[in-house]
């Protein structure tokens, strides 16, 4: 790829933790966690762009047998088990994170088990695409830049990390880059609409990998709308034109 990636050189076991030594990687963070600082309501060209560069690089590398048999975090068993197609592993998914702690989101989300069975069946009617790499969580910190605005690393794999369908990579990144600040909703819709005209994916699509990634997210740190992420799955949720339809 065009940038740097973790590299675990050694590994021990530190008290009961396992500790790795990785080398560092270059650049500093493209920002800080929106949880914590404001973004400007214009996005950055140099933001955009190195976006798409991470974007494009990512899905340059074929999916591999041990990405598929990753898990996703919260899940209990490889995503790809028993699956031929990301996209039908993905909808089983949401089906065992729906039955985790459905009911806590349903008291948020209205008309909730049907939207669950609609966000399934889209996915599974999703056309067949490459397997690529899926880092699964590129929020601003997670994508160092130079000085130039240019991506030289990318880091923190292994929330979402996977073998998949390049377009929930951008679905995903487009509604993560901000998710708390004033003007997120706007940011993730310019961002769906870019990844779509620049990267070639049905924007329909993309909304559909979004609801996907609420809906298999939304219990991992909270059970009720105290907890940020819980709150903005619901919100996400609400909003969505696949889910909602």
């Amino acid at each position: 790829m065009p940038f740097s990636t973790p590299e675990i050189l050694d590994a021990e076991d530190h008290e009961g933790v396992l500790v790795t030594y990785e080398r560092e990687l270059p650049g500093a963070p493209m920002l800080a966690d929106s949880a914590h600082v404001d973004y400007e309501r214009d996005l950055a060209v140099q933001h955009s762009g190195a976006l798409l560069a991470v974007l494009r690089g990512l899905a340059s590398v074929p999916g591999t047998e041990a990405m598929r048999r990753l898990t996703v975090q919260g899940d209990d068993r490889p995503l790809w088990r028993d699956h031929h197609r990301f996209q039908n592993a993905l909808a089983a998914l949401v089906g065992r994170a729906a039955a985790r702690h459905g009911a806590a989101l349903a008291a948020h989300v209205p008309d909730f088990d049907a939207g669950v069975g609609r966000v399934r069946k889209a996915l599974r009617a999703l056309p067949d695409a490459p397997v690529t790499a899926i880092h699964g969580d590129l929020v601003p910190p997670n994508i160092h830049m130079d000085t130039a605005g240019r991506p030289v690393a990318v880091l923190d794999f292994g929330f979402y990390t996977t073998a998949g369908d390049p377009a929930f990579e951008a679905a995903v990144t487009a509604a993560v880059w901000d998710m708390y600040v004033p003007h997120a909703e706007e940011h993730t819709a310019e961002l769906t609409s870019l990844f779509a005209q620049e990267l070639g994916y049905a924007p329909a699509t993309l909304t559909a990998y979004q609801a996907a990634y609420a809906l298999t997210t939304y219990d991992l740190f909270g059970l009720d709308d105290r907890d940020g992420h819980f709150r903005w799955c619901a919100e996400q949720l609400r909003r969505n034109a696949v889910f909602s339809a």
